[in-house]
């Protein structure tokens, strides 16, 4: 009998320290973590394949997380997005919740929190009101 699959959660970010240290908490928490360092890999990646929770940068250098939220939400609507910072943007903030963003972190991340988010966004469960980092 094979294991059961992990969630799978996606993770796109430029820096490659940012993906190496979330990834290794996602998997220490039991989750499949696919990551990529380029928005327009992670759109291939969306094409072929089912994406429940991606966790996004907003600021990255070929495309900003807002433009890569408008084009995973016309290939893949169900996909609960996590958006992760590393710049205060307050108006940046405001659009993708607005867009319907699960939740919103300030780097470095508070770990509990973090998780918390992501265990939410794949349980179904509406973001909590304080997620407001």
């Amino acid at each position: 009998m094979s294991e059961p699959a992990l969630p799978i959660v996606c993770l796109v970010d430029d820096d490659s320290s940012v993906r190496k240290s979330l990834s290794r908490l996602l998997e220490s928490a039991g989750f499949e973590v696919h990551a990529f360092s380029e928005p327009e890999a992670f759109l291939d990646h969306v094409s072929a394949h089912f994406v429940p929770v991606a966790v996004l940068d907003i600021w990255m250098e070929t495309m900003t997380g807002m433009e890569l939220l408008a084009h995973l939400c016309a290939r893949s609507p169900q996909t609960r997005v996590i958006f992760i910072t590393g710049h205060e943007d307050l108006a940046a903030k405001a659009i993708v919740m607005r867009a319907g963003t699960f939740a919103f972190f300030l780097k470095p991340v508070n770990d509990v929190e973090f998780l918390s988010a992501v265990e939410r966004a794949f349980n179904g469960v509406s973001p909590a009101p304080a997620d407001k980092h």
